[in-house]
């Protein structure tokens, strides 16, 4: 596919999609919703995925201007949900590689919750957090009343819910809904030193990480318990643990392959 609104590279161990609508805060379209959903399927060897935004926003969410939602006789968003913005969430939570999201600027709507989709948000002091829902009568969709009770508590959930009114940055990190808050300049080396360490690890491991927590809350303590054990029989078995151990007592690097 011909990319028009993002771009994106997935040549190496960190691939990377860049939401490239700036004059549009980056907010979706139903093209772009094709398009990343077409480069979310092609992720080749990568081991890491950043999502981030080109421009001075990181993402508006969705576009207002687009048929799909524009006010008429009819409107059902819940298509647009259905068809949309749920695979993404679903896409970005499931893949096996470690997503972090590069929030360079604004991210607003579901624009703020595709960041906290992401396994690592990594932000700029100067972006801001906006559920924006409330001031055109909706709700958080994209799993933000899912996530953000979970990440943040029911208080300051529902104060950033039905006020809309932005966090910064430096206060969202604060809270604990997102990793890091970084001064401007320093948000490309953060991100590549985070996205370089991912690369450097254990793929099975990490993907293990990823799919026990985000789905540790469906499951009591003793069941959890049991998931570990079968986890942990499983990653034992493989060579890329045989080769961290060997690495740990060998004082060396090590070289994982994914097996």
């Amino acid at each position: 596919m011909a990319y028009e609104t993002i771009d994106f590279k997935a040549d190496g161990p960190v691939a990377r999609i860049i939401l490239n609508r700036p004059d549009r805060l980056n907010s979706f379209t139903r093209q772009m919703h094709e398009e990343v959903r077409d480069a979310l399927a092609d992720l080749g060897d990568a081991r890491v995925l950043v999502l981030t935004g080109a421009g001075r926003g990181f993402c508006a969410g969705q576009d207002l201007n687009d048929r799909a939602v524009a006010p008429g006789q009819a409107v059902d968003l819940g298509e647009t949900v259905q068809q949309c913005w749920n695979p993404l969430i679903r896409t970005l939570t499931s893949l096996p590689q470690p997503v972090i999201a590069r929030v360079n600027g604004v991210a607003a709507g579901a624009g703020a919750n595709i960041a906290l989709a992401c396994d690592i948000v990594v932000a700029a002091k100067s972006a801001k957090f906006i559920q924006s829902f409330s001031a055109i009568g909706l709700i958080p969709d994209s799993g933000g009343t899912w996530a953000l009770p979970r990440l943040v508590g029911q208080a300051r959930a529902l104060g950033l819910a039905l006020t809309g009114e932005p966090l910064p940055a430096d206060k969202a990190e604060e809270w604990g809904l997102i990793w890091k808050a970084v001064d401007d300049d320093a948000l490309d080396t953060e991100v590549d030193v985070v996205s370089q360490k991912l690369a450097s690890l254990p793929p099975l491991g990490l993907a293990a990480i990823k799919e026990m927590i985000r789905s540790s809350w469906q499951y009591s303590l003793d069941e959890e318990l049991k998931r570990q054990a079968g986890a942990m029989r499983r990653l034992g078995f493989t060579e890329d643990y045989r080769e961290g151990v060997a690495a740990f007592l060998e004082k060396r690097q090590a070289k994982f392959v994914g097996r």
